[in-house]
């Protein structure tokens, strides 16, 4: 056992400061770091079996980083000869993925100025708008989006509508856009937004409520789905804290 011990005694540190750098940056729940540091090299190791490996399946988008910087300096130079609203709207949606909303924004109002009959460049324009907080410039473009069509990305459009309202003091037409989403719509983006609504509003109990509701739609999302949606259940949790103070 001792010379057991010997091999792992550098190997079990590193493997505990990777686990806990993963901690860190995903923010899974608080019990891991509690078996990090007192379960040693081997909680450090089951944490790795069972929350970093699974985890790899999300860094597809780190590697398709890579040929998304290549395809926006292909498309920036195409713009400069045809600067046609497809394009454009291209190498907006590929700003928008590697969240840099300005500029998905601004290629888009060139877009638009072209071309105004697309509502999935408002509908993206809105996104990245609300991606920079500015909440009011976001209403105009779901609006568009919405009053053509209630039921546009699955009421994603409704429900985001609804949480712009709120968030720009606007309840009564907040309550409106968010009737339908919530009946519709089941997912934790959506759940969280309303809650955040009904605190808003000063309905606590309503609010602590679908706070619940949002941490019980975790337990039947698959485990896949529970790390793509983790921000949401954060948030759920701080609202929670919140309204509990």
């Amino acid at each position: 056992m001792g010379a057991l011990g010997f091999l792992l005694y550098p190997w079990g540190f590193v493997v505990q400061g990777i686990a806990i750098w993963h901690f860190v940056k995903r923010r899974p729940e608080n019990y891991w770091l509690f078996i990090i540091i007192f379960g040693g090299v081997l909680g450090a190791g089951v944490y790795v079996v069972v929350e970093m490996i699974p985890d790899l399946g999300l860094l597809r988008g780190v590697f398709q980083g890579f040929g998304r910087r290549s395809r926006i300096q292909a498309l920036e130079t195409q713009i400069l000869d045809n600067p046609s609203a497809g394009n454009l709207e291209e190498v907006a949606e590929l700003y928008f993925e590697k969240k840099d909303y300005a500029k998905a924004r601004e290629a888009l109002n060139r877009a638009i100025q072209s071309r105004s009959d697309s509502p999935h460049a408002f509908y993206l324009r809105a996104k990245a708008a609300l991606g920079m907080n500015d909440y009011a410039a976001a209403i105009p473009d779901l609006e568009r989006v919405v009053n053509k069509d209630l039921k546009f990305d699955y009421y994603r459009a409704t429900g985001l509508l609804g949480d712009a309202c709120a968030r720009t003091g606007d309840l009564e037409r907040a309550a409106y856009y968010f009737a339908p989403a919530v009946e519709h719509s089941t997912t934790p983006e959506t759940i969280y937004n309303y809650a955040n609504y009904l605190k808003l509003k000063g309905e606590k109990e309503a609010a602590r409520e679908w706070t619940k509701k949002l941490q019980a739609k975790k337990r039947t999302l698959p485990r896949y789905m529970q790390r793509v949606e983790r921000p949401w259940f954060r948030k759920g949790r701080a609202l929670e804290k919140e309204l509990a103070a």
